[in-house]
């Protein structure tokens, strides 16, 4: 179910920051005391690239447990008063975090800088994405609530942009210039690791293009439609079973479509993520026959790969290989 950050968690909230207001200093002055700054981030990317661009000069930590689904997590509200108390809270700003509107508003009453990272990108509409709209997906509005589907509304809007590394490069730079903002002093510094960064995204978006190109096929069949900026970039065509948010399903309708166009282009594999399960999927990898695949969305990590020393790069190759595969006639 979705939940939502309410009244009770913003009057625990500002209680915290009327408390804080009356402590020995502002919170303003204990922040410039500090030799590094303390930032909260929500999906992974947004973590993994501030720690990056910051360097020692940042302590960065994700409101997120590791493996959360991000459309529905609310933090709880001692959480959300130690962002009252930090430098920045960094979130996406494209509506992936349900929580995020009416936190945001409530975080306006600290010293808490709040940053969008995704300022300034152009987000996909539902109409601008392919194959998962067509099939999928079409009589969402009609079928939704008349069948009490309980769901994070993105909208007409996919939030999903940290998938492309050329809008991560972008939500990079708007961190950097932040950082900047926040601590001039370090500039050069957080211009060099942005570039260092950038180039490892470059990288990453030639090595889509060039395994998409040589790809055996387009299309490919996945649980939850998050890849609609790929289908943009790179020219594959995704079948989604689950709509831009988890909870989205499909009606019977949209389910027959869904095996019948998975069967017109000979999916073979189904391509689950790990930290989103969905017994729809499950029924239908059985209906056509099909393997399973596993794809990590980056919403949040897991443990395993904290512990393993993984990051954005690491992890995206992984889903390249992921892609490769799904894309073969083998």
């Amino acid at each position: 179910m979705k939940k939502t950050f309410g009244l009770a968690s913003a009057f625990i909230l500002a209680a915290g920051l009327a408390a804080g207001c009356s402590s020995n200093g502002t919170s303003s002055e204990q922040k410039e005391n500090k030799d590094t700054l303390d930032i909260y981030t929500t999906i992974y990317p947004l973590e993994d690239f501030t720690k990056k661009i910051g360097g020692e000069y940042v302590n960065v930590k994700s409101v997120y447990p590791p493996n959360v689904e991000a459309h529905t997590y609310e933090p709880s509200s001692k959480t959300m008063a130690e962002i009252s108390d930090s430098d920045a809270f960094i979130y996406s700003g494209v509506g992936v975090e349900g929580f995020a509107d009416k936190a945001v508003n409530t975080l306006k009453n600290s010293d808490v800088k709040i940053v969008k990272a995704g300022e300034g990108i152009d987000l996909l509409s539902r109409e601008e994405e392919g194959e998962h709209d067509e099939h999928a997906h079409e009589e969402e509005h009609e079928h939704g609530e008349a069948e009490g589907h309980d769901h994070h509304d993105h909208g007409d809007h996919d939030p999903h942009v940290w998938l492309d590394p050329v809008l991560s490069a972008k939500m990079a730079e708007n961190i950097k210039d932040e950082l900047v903002k926040l601590e001039p002093e370090h500039e050069k510094t957080f211009t060099k690791n942005y570039e260092s960064l950038k180039k490892d995204l470059e990288q990453l978006d030639k090595d889509f293009k060039q395994t998409v190109d040589k790809a055996d096929k387009k299309e490919i069949l996945v649980s939850h439609a998050a890849y609609g900026y790929w289908e943009n970039r790179y020219g594959i065509k995704q079948i989604s079973v689950l709509g831009l948010s988890p909870t989205e399903e499909p009606s019977q309708k949209q389910l027959e479509n869904i095996v019948k166009t998975a069967k017109e282009h000979k999916i073979k594999y189904v391509i689950f993520e790990n930290n989103v399960s969905s017994k729809i999927s499950e029924i239908i990898k059985k209906e056509i026959g099909a393997e399973s695949l596993t794809m990590k969305n980056l919403e949040s990590v897991t443990k395993e790969d904290i512990e393993s020393g993984k990051d954005y790069t690491t992890i995206m190759k992984e889903n390249l290989d992921v892609l490769k595969k799904a894309l073969s006639n083998k």
